[in-house]
């Protein structure tokens, strides 16, 4: 990777990759794209930022051809409960973005990250140790557009040697930036709640359980597979990763821990509890981690407590 183009710049894993692969690549050298306007200087200064609504062939083709881009990391797309509400739009957003995409990359020969979710899988997946390869029909238009995006990312590479490589990317969690419609998002909501008044309401079940990996983790392995020798690969993309797998009750207790005084209540919305009830308990990554080195650094205690520590000095 020699020059590089972050899509969905301004999101939860964009804001946060950018500066991680600013720091390893130089500044100048990895460029931020966004539909939306700089949330901060972080992303404009020092590296250059760009408007860029994935949907406009014409503005990403010129983005990519008067840069001399080899790799793109394509991030921007609607989450799974906004993508609920406007249907539509994150077919459009999701998969002709990508599209846009595959074909820029066919093009100009630019490797490509594209990263899929365990919205991908549904109520037919085995819930528990999820296989690699296994029975994916997702009751979401998230996870049709996911699991959609992942044959392909595979197509694009059989059919025209694009290098397309991604992760199915559990719940996410960061202490740097707002969540952005998912529905895990109450795994980083709890955590300004839990500073800011000491009590959170809950809108998934106390029993939910599901996989979740902390930002430093994600960013790490979307790096570790980009960076990986591809004679090993024989999956490519739409690798299974995972760091840890939790209820909000135990995530909460967790918290209880450096907060003794916080308290949880349950107020469940119906819609993302039937989207969490549909998705993965826990996957096995046993793939990634034979074949490109996976391994996560952050189990369940300690997230909580560097997020903790993050937060309270971000705030």
């Amino acid at each position: 990777m020699k020059k590089i183009l972050v899509t969905g710049a301004t999101g939860q894993i964009g804001s946060e990759l950018i500066m991680t692969l600013r720091n390893r690549y130089g500044a100048g050298n990895v460029l931020a794209a966004d539909i939306k306007p700089a949330l901060n200087d972080e992303l404009t200064q020092p590296g250059p930022y760009y408007r860029l609504d994935v949907r406009d062939l014409s503005t990403l083709k010129q983005i990519v051809t008067a840069n001399n881009i080899d790799t793109i990391f394509h991030l921007a797309s609607l989450l799974s409960a906004v993508a609920e509400q406007k249907p539509q739009q994150a077919w459009d957003v999701n998969m002709n973005g990508l599209m846009n995409v595959l074909e820029i990359c066919r093009e100009y020969r630019c490797a490509l990250f594209f990263p899929s979710s365990i919205a991908a899988f549904g109520t037919e997946t085995p819930s528990m140790d999820t296989p690699q390869d296994t029975i994916q029909r997702p009751t979401t238009i998230y996870g049709i557009t996911k699991v959609s995006g992942e044959l392909l990312c595979d197509y694009y590479f059989h059919r025209f040697g694009v290098d397309a490589r991604g992760l199915r990317y559990p719940g996410l969690i960061s202490s740097k930036t707002l969540p952005g419609g998912g529905t895990t998002d109450y795994a980083v909501d709890i955590f300004y709640a839990a500073i800011k008044s000491q009590h959170y309401a809950c809108f998934l079940r106390a029993d939910t359980q599901l996989d979740m990996m902390y930002m430093p983790d994600a960013l790490d392995a979307a790096i570790t597979l980009m960076t990986a020798d591809s004679t090993q690969l024989k999956h490519r993309n739409a690798f299974n990763v995972t760091a840890m797998s939790f209820t909000p009750q135990q995530l909460a207790a967790e918290i209880q821990k450096h907060i003794p005084e916080f308290t949880i209540t349950y107020s469940v919305d119906p819609l993302r509890q039937a989207i969490a009830d549909s998705w993965p308990r826990h996957m096995n990554d046993s793939a990634a981690r034979t074949e490109w080195g996976w391994q996560a650094q952050f189990d369940l205690p300690a997230m909580v407590k560097d997020m903790l520590l993050n937060m309270r000095l971000l705030n």
